[in-house]
């Protein structure tokens, strides 16, 4: 039996692909700009892959590459970039440029080859970001493609719009992203309910399990050498700082030496993992104290992201540990897109979908060791120790008031 075919775009080192493919799907094509992610989607897989800009790469070219006419392809994939849209970007800059931004030209490319390539369905990612209220264009804009493309081409394509967080389908990751996912006969599209649930509330919520965690993901992994050694002026005092907190164990209100104004740093600021907890989300391009760090206070090794990312374990990824950060934590976790992809087959596509376990799915693992030992602070950070402002709220920190002095002398 043939499998049901997929259009990637923006494919990354290929998580959405990969939780396809564990769905029974194969990638007819993939398009992807970033030469370390070339090299590892071919280093691990056969697809055809086109390394160029989604700009400059017309559908025709697509579809010939991957052996598909018009309307012969099962769903389009991809999440085009992120930034412009990005939470994290707002934070860092006061506003994000979102349309404006040059990148935010690869959802109309999307949207094109949506158009020209007219898939039975297809799903879009983006962090959740893109619906925030206000502030939804790009969501506006994906609408009004759909019904300027269903006028011009009498489809029925449609949005069904969530923002899911992975560890609710088992990824033992908190993670959260928004998905678009319509049909072109206009069959509506209901997203799974989540499988697991917080620990804490897991008895009182009709049985399911618990969230798997970074105990459940990591436990198994080994490490060798000192590479995963943490770098940079704040490295020594990763030790001081227990599992699963971050900075702010070092401000007046936590339970540390007050090294540190309270929420003036960005959370991931000399974030731990706590062995017992799902992991915070992967980051795509860390500073030095940029965590989640491993809870022995050291940097993750590719392997252990992957198992993060639910990537399977005989898939490698090329390049330094940099390099695999970078590919890994833009990806989506490949569990959460074999969730989605059996849910797009069976709802969308009208297949017969396995029921047996999640190919992808990450069993529970022993109950965890206890905590880590906390070290002193090393003497050369206590010449810190003081009285710190607080966080004055948003739009008033440190950054805010150089934009509004550079604004004033101008």
């Amino acid at each position: 039996m043939t499998k049901p075919r997929i259009i990637s775009l923006f494919t990354g080192a290929g998580g959405l692909d990969l939780g396809f493919e564990a769905a029974g799907f194969e990638t007819a094509v993939a398009l992807e700009i970033d030469a370390r992610c070339v090299e590892t989607l071919r280093a691990n897989r056969s697809w055809p892959v086109i390394d160029r800009d989604v700009l400059e790469v017309p559908t025709s070219e697509l579809l010939a590459a991957g052996k598909l006419q018009p309307e012969q392809a099962d769903v389009l994939i991809g999440g085009p970039p992120c930034q412009p849209f990005s939470k994290s970007g707002f934070w860092a800059s006061g506003e994000a440029r979102r349309l404006d931004d040059p990148r935010a030209g690869t959802l109309g490319a999307y949207m094109r080859v949506l158009e020209e390539a007219r898939p039975r369905a297809f799903l879009l990612e983006n962090v959740e970001g893109l619906g925030f209220r206000g502030k939804d264009e790009g969501l506006k804009l994906i609408k009004s493609e759909l019904d300027r493309i269903n006028a011009a081409h009498g489809t029925s394509y449609s949005a069904s719009i969530a923002v899911l967080n992975a560890a609710d389908f088992g990824v033992p990751q908190l993670r959260r992203r928004l998905f678009v996912i319509g049909a072109r006969d206009g069959a509506s599209f209901e997203f799974p309910e989540g499988t697991h649930v917080d620990a804490t509330v897991a008895e009182t919520l009709d049985n399911r399990p618990r969230y798997r965690t970074a105990w459940d993901a990591l436990h198994d992994v080994e490490t060798h050498g000192g590479a995963l050694a943490p770098k940079g002026k704040w490295a020594r005092l990763l030790s001081s700082i227990p599992e699963g907190e971050n900075y702010l164990w070092h401000t007046d209100r936590g339970g540390g030496e007050p090294l540190f104004g309270w929420r003036r740093r960005y959370w991931s600021f000399l974030l731990k993992l706590a062995k017992a907890q799902p992991a915070w989300t992967l980051q795509a391009q860390p500073g030095p104290a940029t965590g989640p760090f491993h809870w022995t206070s050291r940097r993750l090794s590719m392997r252990e992201m992957a198992r993060l990312q639910t990537f399977p374990d005989t898939f490698e990824v090329a390049g330094s540990i940099s390099d695999a950060q970078r590919q890994l934590g833009n990806a989506v976790p490949s569990l959460l897109a074999e969730v989605l992809a059996r849910a797009i087959a069976r709802q969308l596509l009208g297949l017969v979908v396995d029921e047996e376990e999640l190919v992808l799915a990450l069993p529970p693992a022993s109950p965890p060791p206890a905590p880590e030992y906390v070290a002193m602070v090393p003497s050369s950070y206590l010449e810190l120790r003081g009285s710190h402002d607080a966080h004055p709220g948003t739009g008033r920190g440190y950054r805010a008031s150089a934009r509004v002095s550079v604004v004033a002398a101008e």
